[in-house]
């Protein structure tokens, strides 16, 4: 039991640390001032070139490290994307408050217009991972991407749909006309049908472990963490969680001294930024 109790504990301290720790480098990037955007994009972007390369590396083999390595490598891919994304690089043509009165296909429109740029581009990703994957027996690396990817798309739209805590008072000024993209108010039958869903794809994949029909390997349960740090952040959007309890670090020791709108790695953190805060190509 001590065994497995410790083979448990680790992967699932990885991933927790993988989320609070890259979530909070995040915030504390674009929290800076705008002039040093271009210098955390190339950065970023450098680590997405080295992470593609480690991913191909971590799915030739299915060992304990190559695990650790493809899940780590996604974490940084996908921090690359929330960069972009918040930096105001890569989220969409539109960049205004939501029309008054839009309601139905007009405002679900005018919200795709906000992020559909940077959607097609972790669409790209996933064909690039994809691609990579063939003939490869390591699926982690594949799994994480898809993970953070679907759990990051209910996420939003929740936030379309519904949900007392929009997370808007973290809005910073210029970034205020967001705040008209999402809905506050009582949980939505969306929200119910996505926890659910995710709860019980959780649920199987604890089962498939505790009743000894799959194997325990690191990567199963890197993805088992994942999967429940993710539905963690969904339930945040049904209680108030003050960001700064759980990334204060991240966020007091910041020069700005805007409010800052939500992000969170594996789901909730897409803010696009306008044309006057973005740094120039």
């Amino acid at each position: 039991m001590t065994d497995l109790s410790s083979s448990v504990a680790a992967p699932a301290l990885f991933a927790l640390l993988c989320w609070w720790f890259g979530t909070g480098a995040i915030l504390w990037l674009v929290r800076r001032p705008a002039s040093s955007f271009r210098v955390s994009l190339i950065v970023c972007t450098v680590l997405l070139v080295f992470s593609l390369w480690t991913t191909r590396l971590s799915m030739q083999a299915q060992t304990v490290d190559n695990a650790y390595l493809a899940f780590a490598s996604v974490i940084a891919m996908w921090a690359w994307h929330e960069v972009a994304f918040l930096t105001g690089w890569l989220t969409g043509p539109r960049r205004m408050p939501l029309e008054p009165g839009a309601r139905g296909w007009q405002r679900f429109a005018q919200s795709t217009q906000v992020v559909i740029w940077h959607e097609l581009a972790l669409l790209l990703n996933f064909a690039v991972l994809l691609w990579m994957q063939q003939g490869q027996p390591s699926h982690v690396a594949l799994c994480t991407f898809a993970i953070l990817w679907c759990m990051r798309f209910s996420a939003k739209l929740n936030l379309f749909f519904g949900v007392p805590e929009v997370g808007e008072q973290y809005l910073p000024k210029h970034l205020a006309y967001l705040g008209s993209y999402f809905r506050k108010g009582r949980l939505s039958a969306f929200f119910y049908v996505s926890v659910a869903a995710s709860t019980v794809v959780w649920v199987w994949i604890v089962w498939e472990v505790m009743s000894g029909r799959v194997v325990v390997t690191t990567g199963w349960l890197l993805l088992a963490s994942l999967l429940g740090l993710a539905i963690v952040e969904h339930l945040i959007m049904a209680f108030p969680t003050p960001m700064q309890k759980l990334w204060g670090w991240a966020m007091s020791r910041s020069p700005s001294s805007d409010r800052l709108a939500p992000v969170v790695v594996p789901t909730t953190g897409a803010v696009p930024i306008p044309p006057e805060k973005a740094p120039a190509a």
